[in-house]
């Protein structure tokens, strides 16, 4: 596979006006004519004035300024790329439906139309090989697909399997690693424990040891933890998965953005990329354990991390049921706030379990 031409945003245009960076477009073609300002025929003041714009009505206005076919032969030089649909989906006046259930995108048709991603492929190696300006990368991964069956990543199997998980997956790693650490955080209320790799069967060994103030103390750290998660639930999804608009205009970068968070927005009703996979979520929980461990003693480390990782739990599930499960009345109004951080608005919304940091943080969608 070779790179492919440029594909710019239409909103991108605007930006080069000046005489430093000027560019402009025509039929559906991007030029920066730049270099061409000094050698304009009819002065670089006209290509100034339309800079940033379309310009192909001007260039058959004979009125305005006559152009021969050496014109646009000459134009070709500066041919940089071309334009890509700014069709959008998302929009301001969209309604979650009890029912939400969206008909399945027409594959063909949408690469047609979008020359984005075919979805019937692989779509980790055509993100790679592709050559798409950040901007219509981002407009386009938040225009939501939808597909019968899991959407592909990667091509081998092997590969494949790490990015997909049933949300059943969550609860049976993380619920008993939650309730090992709960237990060893009690225990390390009573008495100091020797290290995991030691004996790994502590606490389960010394059970009887366990005292109700021990257990009362992890409560309360354990109750501290579920707080702390919703917190970093809210930093995550902001600062991390919605990086969107610090990305370095680079491949490599999309391509992580498009594994992180992209591929969900892309196509969010995919069943089995609502959770996190296992070795996503080792890797972004271990510098927090980590940073937990320094800060805190090991009790009430341990009893953070416990509520932390239960609340997770809860999360990853519940984030599940608002894509597909009927609901209960408040995960019903959950439900339409998430769609509608989808459907709606991208930059608001990131509350899952709760809208409490987005009123904190004046980022609350109303829906």
């Amino acid at each position: 596979m070779s790179k492919r031409i440029k594909i710019f945003d239409v909103d991108e245009l605007p930006a080069h006006a000046s005489p430093s960076s000027c560019w402009i477009s025509y039929k559906g073609k991007v030029f920066d004519v730049t270099g061409f300002l000094r050698d304009h025929p009819g002065g670089d003041d006209i290509l100034l004035k339309y800079a940033g714009q379309d310009v192909e009505k001007v260039m058959k206005d004979k009125t305005e300024h006559e152009h021969s076919d050496s014109a646009y032969d000459i134009l070709d030089e500066y041919f940089i790329g071309r334009l890509g649909s700014n069709e959008n989906i998302v929009r301001d006046d969209w309604e979650a439906e009890d029912d939400f259930d969206p008909d399945a995108t027409d594959t063909v048709e949408d690469l047609k139309k979008h020359q984005f991603l075919d979805l019937e492929q692989a779509l980790l190696p055509q993100l790679w090989y592709s050559n798409f300006s950040k901007a219509y990368y981002l407009r386009q991964v938040h225009q939501p697909r939808h597909l019968k069956d899991s959407a592909r990543l990667f091509g081998p199997e092997y590969l494949e399997i790490f990015t997909k998980a049933k949300w059943y997956v969550v609860p049976i790693l993380w619920v008993p690693i939650a309730f090992y650490l709960f237990l060893r955080s009690a225990l390390q209320f009573t008495t100091p424990l020797p290290p995991f790799m030691v004996d790994p069967t502590l606490p389960l060994s010394a059970l009887v040891n366990l005292s109700a103030n021990s257990v009362l103390k992890t409560l309360i750290c354990f109750f501290i933890g579920n707080i702390v998660w919703t917190l970093l639930e809210y930093i995550f999804h902001r600062f991390l998965f919605h990086i969107d608009y610090y990305l370095p205009d680079k491949p490599i970068f999309l391509l992580i953005h498009f594994l992180l968070h992209g591929v969900h927005h892309y196509v969010p009703m995919d069943r089995l990329r609502l959770v996190m996979p296992p070795p996503l979520f080792a890797m972004l929980e271990w510098p927090m354990t980590r940073l937990a461990y320094k800060i805190f003693p090991l009790p009430i480390a341990n009893g953070i991390i416990s509520g932390a990782f239960a609340f997770y739990v809860l999360y990853d599930c519940m984030h599940y049921a608002l894509h597909h499960t009927q609901l209960p009345a408040y995960m019903k109004e959950m439900k339409k706030y998430h769609l509608a951080h989808h459907y709606k608005n991208f930059d608001l919304g990131f509350g899952v379990t709760s809208k409490v940091w987005d009123i904190v943080f004046n980022t609350y969608l109303p829906v």
